[in-house]
């Protein structure tokens, strides 16, 4: 089965997207960037070089530096799919920073959002 064409986009493309999701609901960049740093294990410096050298979604996630431990709290549904239920492991990945922007932006406390 070929990969799913997600795959190939760079990060750098699908960050702002994530930024703007938001914004549009009065959180923040800062917020948005706390959140891919305790799922992915990024820090800013990494981050800075992932979206600079044009990442494609695949590296960003099959290279994090570690994958947050409790990143298996993480359930819902996005897309209208259980992103527990994703066989794919890295479409899971993908869809577990999808579901913890769209908790940001309904408002719930960062608290929560990073299963503290």
């Amino acid at each position: 089965m070929p990969a799913h064409p997600v795959f190939k986009m760079t990060f750098a493309k699908v960050y702002p997207m994530y930024v703007k999701k938001a914004e549009a609901k009065g959180r923040t960049r800062k917020e948005v960037d706390q959140i891919i740093y305790w799922l992915t294990g990024h820090n800013a410096a990494s981050f800075k070089k992932a979206l600079k050298d044009e990442v494609t979604l695949e590296d960003f996630y099959n290279h994090a530096p570690q994958m947050h431990p409790n990143c298996g709290q993480i359930t819902g549904v996005v897309c209208g799919i259980r992103v527990e239920d994703i066989k794919d492991p890295l479409m899971q990945k993908l869809r577990w920073l999808d579901k913890l922007i769209d908790e940001l932006a309904k408002g719930k406390k960062m608290e929560k959002i990073l299963r503290s």
